[in-house]
């Protein structure tokens, strides 16, 4: 088996099961980078001012068509939070106007749902079980919530604690009269996307994690017939800009004030230097494949059924733990889970360890990406056998 690894500049010794938090960047990614650095600071002003703009076309185009999606209906943002909030505060909802998601959306998101809350917006959770026997069960869970003051679903294409991949086309397609926000912020480079097939209002995904861009990297979609609506979270320049060779939504979003544009710029390259190592369909059967089997290993060591079938993973899995038996843990901004800590700390294993659906339930997640190798969840595995 090739030897990804050496690629990337992960601690060595560390069996690193958690690409899925914020990814790992190839070193020659990382290079690329260093170099669109350098090259600001020499002339920022000739960069900043005069190149970026036809640089940032040339990294939509590769992006579009990577996810299939028209590139002048892309917006770089930093990461899938911000477009999840983007959307949220540019929707004019009314008192008694409901936003349906389900138990298993991303904690941030539901925080961002607090800015429409605080003016009388109603966030309506559908209940998704885990374990869960097929995505008909997901499915199935949002149109049951649906009443006639739903205005948006905010919906997963991968959730963050199950890892499961959610049936996010049938339920845009169940919902004609309803938008849909999708959160895939772990799809771009997991999955094969087709954001125009989808047919989503709106959808955000990061490329930092399974694209391996570098860090505060994402997109934010927009239905052409959204875009009017769409303002980003900061105003720049672009909100008055006299110009007319683009629109609104282009100028508004390329230009936010001074930042460092170059994790956008590497998206080109970061595509074509994963592509040098595997053909992408080939790098996305592989992780799911190694998802799927580091899953097996650890339902063998803990003797339980599978919470949900093969088909619904990509290249994440969670697996349920027995109850958690101590006070619940505290999250702080960094979760610290006692048990991955101990993982860490005496096993050099890092793999997330969460709360889930409710305290006292608590679930394992593992992460596959092309650097990752079957012993290592062989050694969670054996972990988790032995209760250590």
């Amino acid at each position: 088996m090739d030897d990804f690894r050496s690629l990337w500049t992960l601690e060595p010794g560390l069996d690193f099961l958690n690409h899925g938090s914020f990814g790992a960047c190839p070193r020659a990614v990382l290079e690329a980078q260093s170099e669109l650095r350098a090259r600001m600071e020499r002339q920022p002003l000739q960069f900043l001012a005069r190149d970026l703009e036809g640089l940032l076309d040339e990294a939509r185009a590769a992006l579009g068509e990577f996810v299939g999606g028209d590139a002048d209906d892309l917006a770089f943002v930093p990461n899938a939070t911000t477009g999840v909030n983007t959307v949220l505060r540019s929707l004019d909802l009314r008192a008694g106007d409901e936003i349906v998601t389900t138990d298993h959306a991303y904690n941030s998101c539901r925080n961002a749902l607090r800015w429409q809350e605080e003016r009388g917006v109603k966030s309506v959770y559908a209940r998704v079980p885990w374990p869960l026997s097929g995505p008909w069960q997901v499915v199935e869970s949002v149109l049951a919530a649906i009443t006639p003051r739903t205005r948006l679903v905010m919906i997963d294409h991968v959730t963050s604690p199950t890892g499961l991949v959610f049936p996010v086309t049938e339920i845009v397609r169940r919902l004609p009269n309803v938008d849909v926000l999708v959160d895939g912020a772990h799809a771009p480079g997991m999955l094969p996307l087709d954001l125009r097939s989808i047919g989503a209002a709106y959808y955000t995904g990061n490329c930092h994690k399974w694209l391996c861009t570098p860090k505060g990297s994402a997109f934010l979609h927009v239905r052409r017939d959204r875009q009017a609506a769409m303002k980003p979270i900061v105003y720049g320049h672009g909100l008055n800009s006299p110009r007319t060779d683009r629109g609104p939504f282009r100028l508004q979003f390329d230009w936010g004030g001074t930042d460092d544009p170059t994790p956008f710029l590497c998206i080109p390259v970061a595509l074509k230097y994963l592509a040098s190592l595997m053909p992408w369909p080939s790098i996305m059967a592989r992780n799911h494949a190694m998802a799927v089997a580091g899953r097996r290993l650890l339902l063998e060591a803990l003797r339980i059924p599978e919470p949900a079938p093969e088909f619904m993973l990509g290249s994440l899995a969670s697996v349920p733990l027995p109850d958690y038996s101590g006070e619940r843990p505290v999250h702080t901004g960094v979760w610290w889970h006692p048990f991955q800590k101990q993982l860490l700390q005496k096993h050099r294993i890092e793999a997330p360890v969460m709360i889930f659906p409710e305290f006292p339930r608590q679930l394992i997640r593992i992460s596959a990406q092309i650097y990752n190798s079957l012993d290592q969840y062989g050694r969670l595995a054996e972990v988790l056998r032995h209760g250590a």
